[in-house]
């Protein structure tokens, strides 16, 4: 064992318990930290250079296994195109680099954030937010900004009483702000005695002050905790170092070279100097020898002292009784910026001052009647605070969405609220067999009639329907009636709005959003987001977290995806060719979507993301580890659009039942992933009509020759709701009101219209009245029913076996349930065969044209119950015979199996 040379020099650091010595080659130290650590190693200067090139190896390794690969266990870039069998060169070199991209984008996401739940919990520092130490504290981002403050009716709008502070206290490198408002001494009021005092602004709301002072809680904690001889090193930090410096250089020291004699090695010294000391109260510690050839020693805790410090919990309980009650706050100091106060953010910019609504604000108040937007502080009480009753549904196997727009869905020419959805809406949704509601427009945008589109701030809900409590109240409910709650998100682009939303938030272009013609939307003047910058992802990523942690939301729609994906925003033709999906592509903007997906379902396996996309990007719903974007459901826009064109342009004696099947089953591979819907707000919103208009227009019940136009409009609006439930995949959604053939469309208030509600509101009184309207209710009852009760969704996809456009009869199978539609406008069938694969009894559960649901009730009871024939027919094995009226459609479920 080598042992200390002469020329060692010893000194103490001057801010710490540290005894250094330098050696001919580096600095060495040896400390003495006030945790104790179980076991220390202390390195000499003849490994230094070898010890630190095995740990930048090891940091290396680390760094490799971390981080996502191609050769990662599990991860496939492309996997998707193998597992389908698709041989596509080019695309699959786009989907490597578009991983390998991936991966460089998140090691420098990790250059600045711990995690990727770090980077999208930022709504927990951004924004504002009441911090324990009687102050509010206000964070935003703006590069472009050189200086920054806090206005408002708290502070008299002043651009200079509360700003950031210079340095990094004030304004990080990232372009961050930070702004402290501190809450107000009262009157009379002595500031607290302690600088860091904090309080208990909730859990402990009632709790005043406990009249015990700092310095008796410091001394109790001191008195309590410690047992005699371990707080010493605490108390007495340079004893040890000053010691040794004493018996080296002070007065009893040796003087001479002479005296100071040949210093013995390290372990003779130590071993004399703790056999001199045995009977002293040494600390819990010794010293062994490894048999290294070099300087190394283990120093090891006393194995029960090692137990008794475990086990010693950290004194929080003193720190807490130093934390003072909301009634001591309150009595000793006003808030600096109370609950309610309308608030903007001031921005000093090179093009000169401006003043924004944060972007992180959670409450806005849009601008209205000429007044400019402004943000609103909320902070209720704790006793005000919303408290959540009921716990999230299990997602079911099958979702059954029921479509809505807050503002529209009272029956009065207003704008409905929040409140008055809860109580109204939210029963009849419960009532009608859904099981999921979806909501439109429901983040803060500035101009009603967009419908929510345009948003402007994404962390607000709209304040014209209420507040974020009342929300929270709509959300509760939902939940304790076992409706799962999803949100239409649009984060493929923002409003164009400067003084209330996103754009030139800072005075630059380049913010939130791409300069130039990218940062705008060809053909709706919407700015788009700039998703290859960390802050953005920062923010837009938070967001999504944001509504799931705040609001107990279950799932989002992710709105127009083919507006983010590709640089020219999904306006151009596609034929389908993979080459598409390469050329004109913002891979940023799927890198977006890989993350989002990735940490909404790490973070929240419950959570449901539905893709809405017009050109059905290649691995939408496929894993991200094989190449896919990770959605668990896309939309198949074709489908309204094909009933659509057939409603308006087609005559009915001309409808192809291929193109209908085709249509409905486009996405064979994915059609267990495919959500669908014979009509969306689409159709009665955008300028359009809804289903029932077009079949029914302005005919009543007891218009002349009315007769035969209801049965046909009623006909087939249950036919066609009936066959995309049933023959789609996994997911259905109607509209609100479409339920029951609402017959009018939807037109929000404008000034084309001379702002006139007239039409913006739901007819929910029709369904009192009887008719046509109750019947088409009744039968969309029935349709929830047949997936409830009898799994008609979560059952494995459909086998279409008989498409017959002559005669209009599409026919297939989902399990044990058959489903047979005669579109036919005059043909009825007495015996119409059909295959099916399994021989035995089957029964009618479910028919279009009974009397209840508005139809002509022409198959009678005793002909509900069919039985197979011994006959091929459509290549299965069996057939039935059964009566097809036109434009009928009829359910059959195998109520009896028969072994031949």
């Amino acid at each position: 064992m080598a042992s200390l040379s002469l020329k060692t020099k010893f000194s103490i650091h001057p801010n710490s318990t540290q005894l250094q010595f330098h050696s001919r080659n580096k600095l060495q130290s040896i400390s003495f930290p006030n945790k104790v650590k179980v076991k220390i190693k202390v390195r000499c200067s003849a490994e230094g250079q070898q010890s630190q090139q095995q740990e930048q190896k090891q940091q290396k390794r680390f760094k490799k296994k971390g981080s996502v690969s191609g050769g990662e266990k599990g991860v496939d870039p492309v996997g998707f195109l193998t597992k389908l069998n698709i041989t596509h060169k080019p695309f699959a070199q786009f989907l490597r680099e578009r991983h390998k991209a991936l991966k460089d984008l998140k090691d420098e996401i990790f250059k600045r954030f711990l995690n990727l739940q770090e980077l999208s919990t930022g709504y927990e520092i951004v924004g504002m937010h009441r911090h324990t130490e009687h102050r509010v504290d206000y964070m935003d981002w703006a590069p472009g900004a050189r200086y920054c403050a806090l206005v408002g009716d708290f502070n008299g709008w002043s651009p200079t009483e509360n700003c950031a502070r210079e340095g990094h206290f004030g304004h990080d490198d990232y372009g961050y702000w930070f702004v402290i408002l501190e809450d107000k001494l009262r009157e009379g009021e002595k500031p607290d005695e302690l600088y860091f005092q904090q309080y208990n602004y909730v859990d402990d709301y009632d709790k005043g002050d406990s009249g015990v002072s700092v310095h008796e809680i410091f001394k109790k904690a001191n008195d309590e905790y410690w047992e005699p001889g371990e707080d010493r090193f605490v108390n007495h930090r340079f004893e040890l170092p000053a010691k040794l410096y004493e018996q080296l250089f002070g007065p009893n020291g040796p003087q001479t070279i002479e005296e100071l004699e040949e210093i013995p090695d390290a372990e003779t010294r130590y071993k004399a100097w703790l056999e001199e000391h045995k009977d002293d109260n040494l600390p819990p510690y010794d010293v062994i020898d490894n048999g290294k050839n070099y300087d190394v020693y283990s120093i090891a805790s006393n194995p029960f002292f090692q137990e008794k410090f475990r086990s010693k919990k950290p004194p929080i309980p003193y720190w807490l009784e130093v934390r003072k009650g909301r009634k001591a706050w309150l009595k000793k100091y006003t808030p600096g910026i109370p609950h309610g106060s309308k608030y903007r953010v001031y921005f000093n910019t090179p093009d000169g001052p401006l003043e924004r609504v944060p972007a992180w604000a959670t409450y806005v108040q849009p601008d209205a009647d000429g007044n400019q937007a402004f943000a609103i502080h909320w902070e209720p009480p704790p006793e005000c605070v919303y408290k959540w009753r009921n716990t999230r549904p299990k997602v079911p196997k099958s979702l059954r969405i029921y479509e809505c727009h807050v503002g529209i869905s009272g029956s009065e020419p207003k704008i409905s609220s929040f409140n008055e959805f809860t109580e109204k809406v939210l029963p009849h949704v419960k009532e009608s067999g859904y099981n999921a509601i979806q909501l439109i427009g429901v983040v803060e945008h500035k101009d009603y009639f967009t419908i929510g589109y345009k948003v402007t701030n994404l962390f607000a809900v709209s304040s014209r329907y209420g507040t974020p409590d009342d929300f929270k109240h709509l959300v509760d409910e939902a939940h304790g009636l076992g409706l799962l709650v999803f949100l239409d998100i649009v984060h493929s682009y923002s409003a164009a709005d400067q003084m209330v939303g996103l754009s030139m938030y800072d005075g630059s272009n380049d913010c939130y959003f791409h300069s130039g013609k990218r940062g705008y939307h060809k053909y709706w003047g919407t700015r788009m987001f700039k998703y290859g910058d960390i802050d953005v992802l920062h923010f837009l990523l938070s967001n999504l977290n944001w509504w799931v942690e705040e609001y107990q939301i279950d799932g989002f729609q992710f709105h127009s995806l083919s507006s983010m994906i590709y640089t020219h925003n999904g306006f151009e033709s596609f034929t389908g060719e993979l080459d598409e999906y390469c050329n004109s592509v913002d891979k940023d903007a799927l890198l977006y979507l890989i993350l989002a997906n990735e940490i909404l379902h790490a973070l929240h396996p419950n959570i449901v993301t539905i893709a809405e996309d017009s050109t059905y990007y290649p691995g939408l719903c496929e894993p991200t580890s094989q190449g896919g974007l990770g959605f668990d459901y896309f939309v198949n826009l074709s489908v309204s659009e094909m009933w659509l064109s057939l409603l308006e342009n087609t005559a009915d004696h001309e409808w192809s039942m291929t193109k209908i099947v085709s249509t409905l089953v486009s996405s064979g591979k994915y059609s267990d992933k495919m959500l669908v819907y014979a009509e969306n707000h689409n159709q009665s919103i955008s300028g359009g009509k809804s289903f029932a208009e077009i079949l029914f227009g302005e005919i009543t019940e007891h218009s002349p020759g009315s007769s035969d136009s209801l049965l046909r409009g009623c006909s087939l609006h249950k036919m066609i709701r009936l066959i995309t439930l049933t023959i789609g995949g996994r997911a259905y959604l109607n509209f609100m009101g479409n339920e029951f053939g609402h017959p009018k469309r939807v037109e929000f208030p404008m000034p084309n219209n001379n702002f006139s509600f007239s039409l913006a509101n739901r007819c929910w009184d029709l369904l009192a009245n009887g008719g046509i309207y109750e019947y088409l209710y009744s039968f969309d009852k029935e349709l929830m029913k047949l997936d409830e009760n009898e799994r008609a969704l979560s059952r494995r996809l459909p086998n279409v076996h008989h498409v017959n456009d002559t005669k209009m009869v599409i026919s297939y199978t989902r399990g044990p349930l058959l489903f047979i539609f005669n579109f036919h406008p005059t043909n009825s069938y007495e015996k119409y065969t059909v295959g099916v694969e399994e021989a035995g009894e089957y029964r009618v559960i479910l028919n279009t044209d009974e009397s209840k649901y508005g139809g002509q009730g022409l198959i009678k009871e005793q002909q509900y119950g069919q039985r197979t024939v011994s006959k091929l027919v459509d290549g299965l094995r069996n057939c039935l015979e059964v009566p097809l009226p036109s434009r009928t459609a009829q359910v059959y479920k195998l109520s009896r199996i028969l072994r031949i």
